[in-house]
């Protein structure tokens, strides 16, 4: 039996992804990718914006269509966060939830077995313990995602994500480095730690979220250690201070703003202002050498006038982010921000979307151009079908270099000679 994953989102999802199809590659399942023919089709969904709904939908109605006799699987956010909407999507044979997506082997014999539509899916509640099964290895060869953290308490007024991944839930250190010590011994030289709201890491379980970073440095075989998206309000100076002294941990940081607009960001029911955000960003610059922010900024928020777009520009621009995630927002129903006054036409998000991107497009060539002629330590990962290798620097730069194959896997420093017409520095070994 033969079956094919697509996974929309976050790296939460492609680590559920992973497990899942661990777990059916135990019992006797086939996985496979590309334009393989299967026989199982598992969607594993987003809701975090409108077009992640409609790529859910699509994709679904696309491999029924395409496989009418196959099985379609619906799984991750959407049927978690709107169930009823789940259920009338008829071309999924099966719908589960994130919350109980570990149970895939056993609904996928039922249905088998009976013919019929399964739905299952099961309410987060308070209280509920970090669940789900680990992996042993990430389709990427040199970089594994491990999901440490689940849920999430802040409700953002203009967020599904409590609804859809439920409140936050850890995993035990002590099974973290069980996880991790298994992917150093397949060979894994750098792992992602991931989270719905990383940063929260311990607070339901009495530990820290230092002591997560920690377990994953201190494991033999890891050399690298790089961290998901992180809430600016958990990274106090003596967390900071706390992850300064994991050697292995990459000095590249994700730190989801949304606006650079007090008022915005008040509206938004985020727990910081920007002056805080900026004292931020320059302390982790101070703390950690050679240290790249990355972001997310949403434009066109309820209410978001032209000197609040202009403000949070300015801010973005102030930053300096190495990388900048720029998206419209998009009404999430259930949410506070649904409600609000004053929402904004498609066009005008779609505009203040394309400048902001632009300027963070500009801001991000100029710091690849301050590049050229350092030597810089890269991990390389992939090949390109032109021959080259593709890696990253530990602060998460972009590097192609032509080198032969065995430098596949490895860290290798490279000289920086240019910039290249994508997303990407050109290196030669040093």
């Amino acid at each position: 039996m033969k079956v094919k994953f697509y996974t929309l989102g976050c790296k939460v999802n492609q680590y559920e992804s992973q497990a899942m199809a661990e777990q059916l590659q135990k019992h006797g399942y086939e996985i496979v990718s590309g334009k393989d023919k299967a026989d199982v089709f598992v969607v594993n969904s987003c809701t975090v914006t409108a077009a992640a709904d409609q790529k859910t939908r699509q994709a679904v109605r696309r491999f029924k269509r395409n496989n009418p006799d196959s099985v379609v699987v619906l799984t991750g956010c959407v049927p978690q966060a709107y169930p009823q909407k789940a259920k009338e999507l008829i071309e999924a044979d099966i719908v589960i939830g994130n919350k109980n997506n570990q149970v895939l082997f056993s609904v996928l014999e039922e249905y088998f077995k009976k013919g019929c539509r399964v739905f299952d899916v099961s309410e987060h509640q308070k209280g509920d313990l970090f669940c789900g099964n680990t992996i042993t290895s990430f389709e990427e060869r040199t970089r594994a995602y491990v999901k440490i953290q689940d849920g999430c308490n802040r409700f953002c007024s203009y967020c599904v994500i409590p609804y859809s991944r439920g409140r936050v839930r850890s995993k035990p250190v002590d099974e973290i480095k069980e996880e991790i010590a298994v992917l150093a011994q397949r060979g894994y030289k750098e792992v992602v730690l991931v989270g719905i709201n990383l940063s929260s890491y311990g607070s339901d379980i009495g530990r820290t979220f230092p002591e997560a970073v920690k377990a994953a440095n201190d494991t033999d075989g890891i050399l690298r250690v790089r961290l998901g998206s992180l809430e600016p309000d958990h990274l106090t100076d003596e967390v900071i201070e706390k992850l300064s002294e994991c050697e292995k941990l990459c000095p590249q940081f994700h730190i989801s703003l949304q606006s650079g607009c007090n008022k915005t960001l008040k509206s938004m029911n985020r727990h910081y202002t920007a002056e805080e955000y900026r004292h931020l960003a320059n302390k982790l610059r101070e703390s950690f050498t050679d240290c790249t922010l990355t972001t997310d900024i949403m434009v066109g928020f309820a209410g978001e006038n032209e000197e609040d777009f202009e403000e949070s520009l300015r801010f973005m621009e102030e930053i300096g982010f190495e990388k900048v995630h720029v998206f419209p927002y998009s009404v999430r129903k259930g949410t506070r921000a649904e409600k609000l006054p004053h929402h904004l036409d498609k066009k005008v998000k779609e505009e203040r979307a394309k400048i902001m991107a632009e300027k963070a497009e500009e801001i991000r060539r100029e710091f690849f151009n301050k590049q050229t002629g350092k030597t810089l330590s890269v991990l390389f990962e992939t090949k390109t079908e032109d021959g080259y290798l593709t890696g990253h620097t530990a602060n998460y730069i972009p590097v192609r270099a032509k080198l032969p194959d065995e430098a596949q896997g490895k860290i290798i420093e490279v000289v920086i000679t240019g910039v290249g017409d994508g997303d990407f520095c050109v290196g030669i070994q040093n």
